[in-house]
């Protein structure tokens, strides 16, 4: 089963990438999720900054730091995220 996961990444001046730059870092995370499977999928990162703190769905840590490894793209803190609210959570 797939856990939701957020991922801290320290990657220095990141805020500034062009569009570009940007572009190849999600080549990579594309590519180095291909060569994993189905154990590992992308669903957003927020860029800020000095960092991006990625949403994934994993089987494992392990498999996100293979990710890394592959991908060339730290790794810094990974917390499971066993819930999640928004405004309409208010509604039930």
């Amino acid at each position: 089963m797939l856990k939701r996961c957020m991922i801290e990444r320290d990657i220095p001046g990141i805020g500034e990438f062009s569009t570009t730059e940007l572009c190849g870092a999600a080549r990579a995370s594309n590519q180095a999720l291909a060569n994993i499977g189905s154990d590992i999928q992308w669903q957003h990162s927020y860029v800020a900054g000095d960092k991006t703190f990625c949403v994934y769905l994993a089987d494992s840590e392990e498999t996100i730091r293979k990710h890394s490894e592959l991908s060339g793209i730290p790794v810094g803190t990974i917390t499971e995220v066993p819930e999640i609210i928004d405004p309409l959570t208010a509604n039930n």
